[in-house]
């Protein structure tokens, strides 16, 4: 326990401070969420901030946690982890800004002012991009004592940039129906705010970008979460070599899986909706990905002569 706690102690200051204020956020933000009747593309306009308080927590932590992974503090992924604090929190501003003033932050250029801030966000969000890509390649080039561990910081950072990506085309898209001053849109071949899942928002009726945006982001998460498992679970009859290859495994698939969902948006199509052609794909990957598991095991088992029961 001690050594948790010496260790959280020295966890990056400023994304712990970052995380601690959109923790509060979220505490605000759910409470607008109730007692704010106003409404804004379809859902409670204090919505959006929530949903970005508990992303930036999330990211926050993990960021932090990946940095208290490294052998040697680095300056130099510091650096890109103060400027992804001042971008986020640049982000924030305008979001729980535009809030206050009763309008949307994204793709809206309604007015001088509104577009400006739409254009501060857009800087905003290029600048946490490439800070984060410094951050990956920092820990690239850095050992970690765990291989499997290792493998899931890098490519959670690398499939979580590749998610990042997904944003860029719901600028360019431009649904019928869309108000005047709105250039951009979560959802293809529907206006936002049309209907949508419970508390995500995603759209039930044409295709919605967020879904690939979220699942990539999410990387961050789900490849450590996936090495820790294997650890937990699995480490005493898996050796380190397998579980590190596991993990590229997982990897792959994960970003397949965002590419997949970004492609079924991009073709106008509800998640809960998938053509032929999209569960075609999902069929491939999963093939491929049991494939790919199962040639890892049985690598191992030729390399030891253990058979795994389960």
């Amino acid at each position: 326990m001690t050594t948790l706690r010496n260790r959280a102690a020295g966890w990056h200051r400023p994304l712990m401070i970052l995380v601690s204020a959109m923790a509060v956020l979220t505490v605000v933000a759910a409470a607008g969420v109730v007692a704010d009747p106003r409404v804004l593309t379809g859902a409670p306009i204090w919505l959006k901030p929530l949903k970005f308080a508990i992303s930036f927590v999330l990211y926050g932590v993990t960021l932090a946690w990946m940095l208290s992974l490294l052998p040697r503090r680095s300056r130099a992924a510091e650096r890109a982890a103060t400027v992804i604090v001042a971008m986020s929190v640049v982000e924030m501003v305008v979001i729980v800004g535009q809030v206050l003033r009763g309008t949307t932050s994204h793709f809206n250029g309604t007015t001088t002012l509104d577009a400006v801030l739409f254009d501060v966000m857009g800087v905003a969000i290029t600048v946490l991009f490439a800070a984060q890509f410094v951050l990956a390649v920092v820990l690239a080039r850095r050992s970690l004592p765990d291989r499997a561990g290792g493998y899931a910081v890098r490519l959670g950072l690398a499939v979580s940039l590749l998610g990042m990506l997904v944003a860029f085309p719901m600028v360019a898209q431009s649904p019928a129906g869309a108000p005047a001053g709105i250039s951009g849109a979560h959802s293809v071949g529907v206006p936002d705010g049309g209907p949508g899942l419970p508390l995500l928002g995603w759209s039930t009726t044409g295709g919605d970008l967020r879904v690939g945006h979220f699942v990539g982001m999410h990387a961050l998460q789900a490849l450590p979460l996936l090495a820790i498992l294997l650890d937990r679970f699995l480490g005493a009859r898996l050796d380190e070599l397998t579980r590190a290859r596991l993990v590229l495994v997982g990897g792959a698939a994960y970003a397949g899986l965002t590419l997949l969902l970004t492609g079924q948006a991009l073709r106008g199509q509800p998640l809960a909706a998938p053509d032929a052609l999209t569960l075609g794909a999902a069929g491939v990957l999963v093939a491929a990905t049991a494939t790919a598991t199962a040639l890892v095991l049985a690598r191992r088992n030729r390399r030891t002569g253990v058979v795994l029961v389960g």
